[in-house]
C-alpha cells in the first residue's frame, strides 16, 4: 500500500501519513479466540464432577490465554505514522496503543531500510534491543530509521518509507537540534 506517492519534486506536505498491516495478525487472534471459546465451553458444558480445582485452572486458563493472545496481536495488525511539522507520531493497532511521539529536535537524522525482518528484532511488535534500539515492526519489508540525539535509534516498518524519509530530512533541514520545533 502507497499512502504518500510522491516524487523528488513535490513539495514537502503538512502532514505526511503513512501505514503497514500484517494480515498474519488476525489467524493469531483467531487462535486466540479459539482458546477463548474453548475456556467458556469448559465452563458451561462440563459436569463438574471430575474435580472443581483441575477445570476451574483449565477454565481461567484458556480464557485468560485466550484475552492475551487476541488483544496482543490485535495490538499490532498494522501501524500508522504520522509525520507533521512537529514531531513523528506511531501508533499501533485499532486503538492506538502503544504510541511514541518523537519530537523533530530529538532527531539527528533519517534513513531508509529496504528490509526489516520480525527475525532480527525477536518477534512482532513493540521491540527493544540493547544494541539495536527500538522498534516497531508489524510486518516484514521497508521501514525507516531515526537516529536520535541521544545516540538510540528508533525503527518502524511502514509503507513507502523512501517518501516518508524525505519528507523527516526536508524538516531536519528546518530545525535546530535540541530546540523545540
Amino acid at each position: 500500500m502507497r499512502d504518500q506517492p510522491h516524487t523528488e519534486d513535490d513539495a514537502t506536505p503538512e502532514i505526511w501519513t503513512g501505514r503497514a498491516t500484517n494480515r498474519v495478525q488476525w489467524l493469531l487472534a483467531l487462535a486466540g479466540a479459539a482458546c477463548l471459546a474453548l475456556g467458556i465451553k469448559l465452563a458451561v458444558d462440563s459436569a463438574w464432577t471430575s474435580g472443581i480445582t483441575a477445570l476451574t485452572m483449565s477454565v481461567v486458563g484458556c480464557i485468560a490465554a485466550g484475552l492475551l493472545v487476541i488483544f496482543g496481536t490485535l495490538a499490532f495488525v498494522h501501524v500508522d505514522l504520522r509525520l507533521d511539522r512537529e514531531c513523528v507520531e506511531v501508533r499501533c493497532g485499532h486503538i492506538g496503543l502503544p504510541r511514541r511521539r518523537i519530537p523533530l529536535s530529538h532527531v539527528a537524522g533519517a534513513d531508509f531500510t529496504a528490509l526489516v525482518t520480525p527475525r532480527q528484532w525477536g518477534g512482532w511488535g513493540y521491540r527493544w534491543r540493547p544494541e539495536k534500539g527500538t522498534a516497531v515492526v508489524v510486518r516484514r519489508g521497508e521501514g525507516i530509521v531515526l537516529s536520535l540525539w541521544d545516540g538510540h535509534t528508533f525503527t518502524v516498518t511502514v509503507d513507502n518509507a523512501e517518501s516518508a524519509v524525505r519528507v523527516i530530512r526536508a524538516r531536519l533541514r528546518s530545525i535546530t537540534p535540541g530546540t523545540a520545533a
